[in-house]
């Protein structure tokens, strides 16, 4: 059953506002057409709707409107905002809620905006990459930061002590990384390259994307017509895009050996568009340049002087706008010392690791897959050559260590540490803290190990984050003193976060 509880709005909160909203849309109705009808415009007694109509009184984390018929029952209304009153073709009807898409909107949000991309939409083959381009982005903001604050109380049972300040970017051409699923349609007599369509398995004919790079949503006429003509068009599912700094990179996942034309036509499309073409025939241990040399796929850190390569499958977070910031943020709500030893749980390629070298005493980074381990190490030891005299990095040691499997054992083994930075995929970090609250609860296993005075919690899945954050407050003796959102992917529904604590 879908939840109810994530929700941005509740109707009273900008009552006045809907009000005066509403008022403007019948004045504006009324003087372009006199002969409305009094129906459409009449007062109801508060509370009472038209036959037919709802009430948005909040939205959920899938960008579907929330109303209530008068016997309770829930209804999500896809394309509806909060404080519209809509009408809806109703397509699912449980025992505890329905389900329906907008067919009309009576009066319309002041939050509602024209979305910025053809492609978006409730129509048949809309693209179903973003989920809320009819919102406008401050909205999409604060909806992600009532989700984080709604997750915090209702699953984790704690308020933060501060809210953070929301950390924002561009909300168009941020999408540096992404899978784009490829199609030849016979019917079409042409492929088709993007996201798939809204709740569909199918490919949306889409022309351009405002969230890819302007350089990339150029490129995917031009791609849907170098596959088609390749004689691997049946067999390319996927092109996986990593844009550095300088470099954009394309993966091309094909099923079967490529024939010497193709490899040529690959060869002739990188030189025409300045593209870097990688190939992957099976698993990502196969990914390889097609032709070696070339510039090296990179991104820097500019405020930590960090220059970090990375292969095009490695894991790199999609916005390097907000990324920046989230960095230096992170580090500035540690406030690590030079006299302080600091361990970066979940370090992947060292992209809080580096930067956290050049203001600790000590920094140890660990890692679950190896293979980022080596290419963590590796942008060690660049990075520690091209420091100039006098700045040279902390010690920094990796270890490749399965993060879902910790002990309390393990912890006292990685030795004690000033300051914890924890950065999880969306499972979070349950197994870690878990050690941690162990060890609060049992003095005696900790053999004159002490837990860390700070942690910064970077997440991508508040639910996660909350359970974790539960944990720390409620059995690992830490307070919750600040949390916040950071808006990594605008006009989806992700909600990117972190949060600080705290040794009460």
């Amino acid at each position: 059953m879908p939840r109810i509880g994530k929700s941005i709005w509740t109707l009273g909160s900008e009552r006045t506002a809907h009000t005066m909203t509403s008022q403007k849309t019948k004045d504006l109705q009324q003087a372009e057409d006199p002969s409305a009808t009094a129906l459409t415009a009449m007062e109801l007694p508060d509370g009472l709707l038209l036959p037919g109509h709802y009430r948005i009184d909040a939205m959920d984390i899938e960008a579907q409107g929330i109303a209530r018929k008068p016997d309770g029952k829930v209804v999500f209304i896809e394309g509806a905002l909060p404080f519209e009153e809509v009408s809806a073709q109703i397509h699912r009807s449980k025992s505890s809620f329905e389900k329906g898409v907008v067919t009309e909107i009576h009066h319309e949000s002041s939050q509602r905006v024209r979305p910025g991309c053809p492609h978006f939409g409730l129509h048949t083959g809309a693209c179903g990459g973003c989920k809320m381009q009819h919102l406008d982005a401050s909205a999409q903001v604060a909806m992600k930061q009532r989700v984080l604050e709604d997750n915090l109380w209702h699953l984790g049972k704690l308020k933060p002590e501060s809210m953070l300040r929301p950390v924002e970017g561009p909300a168009w051409g941020y999408r540096f990384r992404a899978r784009l699923s490829v199609r030849h349609v016979h019917k079409k007599g042409e492929v088709l390259i993007g996201f798939h369509e809204r709740k569909s398995r199918y490919v949306a004919d889409i022309q351009s994307c405002r969230v890819l790079p302007a350089h990339v949503s150029d490129l995917l006429l031009p791609l849907r017509a170098l596959i088609f003509g390749m004689d691997a068009r049946e067999t390319v599912p996927q092109i996986e895009l990593a844009c550095g700094d300088d470099v954009t990179a394309l993966v091309l996942r094909h099923l079967e050996p490529l024939s010497d034309s193709d490899i040529a036509q690959l060869r002739a499309f990188a030189l025409a568009h300045q593209v870097q073409w990688w190939v992957q025939i099976k698993g990502p241990d196969t990914v390889k340049l097609l032709d070696e040399g070339g510039p090296e796929l990179a991104y820097d850190l500019p405020d930590f002087s960090i220059h970090m390569p990375y292969r095009p499958t490695d894991f790199t977070q999609v916005n390097p706008y907000i990324n920046r910031v989230l960095v230096s943020r992170a580090l500035r709500l540690l406030a690590v010392q030079k006299t302080e030893r600091v361990i970066d749980w979940f370090c992947g390629l060292g992209n809080f690791t580096l930067p956290l070298a050049t203001q600790a005493r000590e920094v140890l980074g660990i890692e679950g897959a190896a293979t980022l381990v080596q290419r963590s190490e590796e942008n060690l030891a660049q990075n520690q050559a091209a420091r100039a005299e006098g700045l040279a990095m902390a010690p920094t040691q990796f270890v490749a260590r399965n993060l879902f499997d910790m002990t309390p054992e393990m912890l006292i083994a990685d030795g004690f540490a000033d300051k914890w930075l924890i950065d999880p995929p969306r499972e979070g970090a349950f197994a870690l803290v878990k050690a941690l609250a162990q060890l609060h609860d049992t003095p005696e296993l900790r053999q004159g190990w002490l837990p860390p005075q700070r942690i910064v919690y970077v997440s991508c899945n508040p639910a996660t984050l909350a359970r974790d954050a539960g944990l720390l407050v409620h059995s690992a003796g830490y307070r919750c003193v600040s949390a916040g959102v950071v808006n990594m992917f605008a006009h989806t529904a992700h909600v990117e976060s972190m949060a600080v604590f705290e040794l009460a």
